[in-house]
C-alpha cells in the first residue's frame, strides 16, 4: 500500500495514501496516558502525527505506547491527510507543534523538496538500522510496508483474478470496479496493463508520450470505474456489491476480513509497494526526542511486532524473520506476494505531481 497516498486540483498523494485518512475528523487529538498517572509525564513528551484508523491504531499498540512507557512521558496523537499548506504554515511560522509525522514517499518527497523537513536521513542510527531499498531518503526513514492490490468478491467470477492488472479485463470480469482518485497507483498500473514492464514504467511515464498511453488505456474501462477517496471505501463498495473489484490498500481489506467477516479475495501479483516514513518538521524543537523514537520503531523487533496488528510489513530486514510464520502470508512483502511488485517512486511523483494532478482531473470531467 495516499498514497500514495492537498486540498486543491486533486493533490490526492499516497500512497498508502495521503487520502487514506480523510475518513477521519483531523481535529481529533488524543494524549496516550500511561497506565492511570502511574508514570507521569515529563516536560519533553511527543506529538506524533499519522494517518488514522487502523494504521494508526497499530501503531500505538507498537510504538506509542511501548515508548512512552520506556521514557516515562506523554505521547500525543494527531491526524492528518497529508496536507502540507498546514505544515508549511508551522514552519513558517515557527510554531511546530508537530514532532513526528507519518508521510507516503511522495509527501515526503516533495515536503523534503520544499524545506519543511529535517534531513535525518544521514544519521548514523538510520543509515545502520538495515533497512530495505527505499526506505531511507534524505528527510525520511520507512517504519512499514504497504501495498496497493486488487480485491474483489469471491464469489462474483467464475474463476478468481490473480493481478492487479485483471481489473482492466472487463471480458472475464465484467462488472464495476473501484479505483482511487488519484493519477497515483492509477496512471501506474495503467502503463502496467498495457504491457509495459515494471523496470521501465516511471521512465515512460516521465515522456507525454507515455502519459498519453496511459489514458488511453484508461479510456477502455472508465465508464466501469467507480472512484473512492478515503480508504475505508473499497471494503464498503466491495460487501453492498456496488463494485466486483477494487483496487485497495491491503491493510484495508485485511482488517475488514479480519473485523467485519468481509471475506474478500485479494490478488497480489503487480502490487505497487509504499512506505509509510517518519520525518521530522524543519525547525523542531524536540528534535532528540523525536530522532530517538523514530530509531526506536526501526529496532528489529519492535519493528517486526507492528505486523501483528495489522498487514504491513517491517521496513527493516532483520525483522522479517521476527515475524509470526502465521501472520507472514497476509504481508505484501511476504516473498510469495511479491511477484512483479512496483515500488512506488516518491521522487517522481513529487516533481511531477501537478501537471499529472491536473491531467487527471481534466480526465476524470470529461
Amino acid at each position: 500500500m495516499g498514497a500514495r497516498r492537498q486540498t486543491t486540483q486533486l493533490k490526492i498523494q499516497r500512497g498508502h495514501h495521503m487520502l487514506r485518512a480523510s475518513f477521519f475528523k483531523r481535529s481529533w487529538l488524543v494524549g496516550l496516558i500511561l497506565a492511570a498517572g502511574a508514570f507521569p509525564a515529563t516536560a519533553d513528551g511527543l506529538t506524533v502525527v499519522s494517518w488514522g484508523g487502523a494504521l494508526q491504531e497499530a501503531q500505538a499498540k507498537t510504538f506509542f505506547d511501548p515508548y512512552a512507557k520506556m521514557k516515562n512521558i506523554t505521547v500525543t496523537q494527531d491526524t492528518w491527510s497529508g496536507e502540507l499548506a498546514k505544515l508549511r504554515a508551522m514552519v513558517d511560522s515557527g510554531n511546530v507543534a508537530w514532532d513526528v509525522i507519518d508521510v507516503d514517499p511522495q509527501t515526503g518527497a516533495t515536503a523534503c523538496d520544499q524545506g519543511l523537513l529535517e534531513k535525518i536521513g544521514s544519521d548514523t542510527a538510520f543509515k545502520s538500522a538495515g533497512l530495505v531499498d527505499g526506505a531511507l531518503t534524505d528527510c525520511a526513514v520507512g517504519t512499514s510496508v504497504y501495498a496497493t492490490i486488487l480485491a474483489f468478491q469471491k464469489q462474483a467470477f467464475p474463476k478468481a483474478p490473480t493481478r492487479l492488472t485483471d481489473i482492466f479485463d472487463t471480458t472475464n470480469f465484467p462488472g464495476k470496479r473501484g479505483f482511487r482518485k488519484s493519477p497515483v497507483d492509477t496512471l501506474e498500473l495503467a502503463l502496467i496493463a498495457d504491457g509495459v514492464a515494471t523496470a521501465d514504467v516511471y521512465a515512460t511515464l516521465a515522456t507525454a508520450e507515455g502519459v498519453d498511453r496511459a489514458f488511453k488505456k484508461l479510456d477502455t474501462i472508465k465508464k466501469d470505474i467507480v472512484w473512492w477517496e478515503a480508504g475505508a471505501q473499497p471494503p464498503q463498495l466491495l460487501k453492498s456489491g456496488e463494485v466486483k473489484m477494487a483496487l485497495a490498500w491491503n491493510g484495508r481489506i485485511a482488517d475488514a476480513n479480519a473485523k467485519e467477516n468481509a471475506d474478500l479475495g485479494i490478488a497480489w501479483t503487480n502490487q505497487i509497494r509504499g512506505f509509510d516514513m517518519w520525518v521530522i518538521p524543519s525547525g523542531s524543537k524536540n528534535m532528540e526526542r523525536a530522532k530517538d523514537f523514530v530509531a526506536f520503531t526501526v529496532k528489529p523487533d519492535v519493528n517486526a511486532a507492528l505486523s501483528n496488528h495489522i498487514a504491513y510489513g517491517p521496513t527493516v530486514k532483520a525483522a522479517s524473520d521476527l515475524v509470526a510464520k502465521d501472520v507472514l502470508p497476509n504481508l505484501p512483502s511476504a516473498p510469495e506476494n511479491s511477484e512483479a511488485a512496483l515500488a512506488q517512486d516518491g521522487a517522481f511523483w513529487a516533481k511531477n505531481s501537478d501537471t499529472l494532478n491536473a491531467r487527471f482531473a481534466s480526465w476524470i470531467s470529461q
